[in-house]
């Protein structure tokens, strides 16, 4: 699992930094997180090859979210897409996206598929065979979701030893990865857990920006192995972050502390502190393992 931070600060694009935008890549699938302003321009930076994205999350339907969205669903026109692209965000994403197609008389070669939310409980939204996608109800100003992302880990590794002990063919491979025994041409059956050992264990990510200080989600980002959680301002500016629904390192600290979540990454910084590292500086002195995202920036979550 790798997450490519392409934008982290709030409100505004400026010269040297970028509103909100990730790229999260999970079992050889590359997800698209939020899509601000720029967001093409970092995907070429961080050379993110464009046909990979299938699949884009948009937490909610601030500027500084998902206004870079038209602009990559053009261009993913203008370069002969085939594949199709399905959208999960807010009801109403579909209506703005289709008025500025239709205003501008565009059209996509490629299925545009919209998967608009109003749930305000946690619900499953993708699934296949190795990864869940499940919302994360945030407290904002507007309808929120944050995005929790889980490996399904189910394939066993194979025992080589073991395998070439029994003379086991090639062909059997895939059946013992995932559970099965073998029978032997003597008859006799070679139990699985003789041919393999345990699947990697899974790993997890959970993506919270904007939000307000809120326990609410705690049960649902519980033990992950990496949050992305919003931090505003530091608790100097804590009056403001009550008035416009956000959140402060410290309080980002307190939601990975009860979550007992492994790593906490923050983001979504105000642009008035002359440096980043005074929002790590705060968050540890309630927990320790806090990571400070970046424009650029790149987690191996091992």
């Amino acid at each position: 699992m790798k997450l490519t931070i392409l934008g982290c600060y709030a409100a505004t694009p400026r010269t040297l930094s970028n509103p909100t935008s990730q790229v999260l890549e999970i079992k050889n699938k590359v997800f698209l997180i939020d899509c601000a302003e720029g967001t093409q321009v970092q995907l070429r930076k961080s050379k993110v090859k464009f046909s990979k994205i299938s699949h884009i999350f948009i937490s909610h339907l601030h500027g500084d979210h998902f206004y870079g969205l038209i602009g990559l669903i053009s261009t993913f026109m203008l370069l002969n897409r085939e594949n199709d692209l399905h959208v999960y965000g807010p009801k109403g994403i579909k209506e703005i996206i289709l008025l500025q197609l239709r205003a501008s008389g565009s059209f996509t070669g490629y299925g545009l598929y919209f998967h608009e939310l109003e749930s305000k409980e946690s619900e499953t939204i993708f699934e296949d065979e190795k990864v869940v996608v499940k919302t994360i109800p945030l407290n904002h100003r507007v309808y929120t979701n944050g995005f929790l992302f889980q490996e399904k880990n189910i394939e066993r590794k194979l025992n080589v030893d073991a395998i070439n002990q029994y003379e086991i063919d090639k062909v059997y491979f895939n059946k013992i990865k995932y559970g099965g025994d073998i029978t032997l041409d003597n008859g006799t059956v070679i139990p699985n857990s003789a041919l393999s050992f345990p699947p990697q264990v899974a790993k997890s990510y959970a993506f919270c920006s904007d939000t307000m200080y809120d326990e609410r989600i705690i049960p649902i980002i519980e033990n992950v192995d990496y949050l992305y959680h919003e931090s505003t301002f530091l608790e100097s500016e804590a009056h403001l972050s009550e008035r416009t629904m956000h959140s402060t390192a410290k309080q980002a600290a307190t939601i990975a502390l009860k979550a007992n979540v492994k790593n906490l990454i923050l983001g979504h910084y105000s642009t008035r502190y002359g440096t980043i590292d005074l929002f790590q500086q705060e968050a540890q002195t309630i927990f320790q393992n806090v990571h400070l995202a970046d424009d650029g920036k790149e987690f191996e979550m091992e």
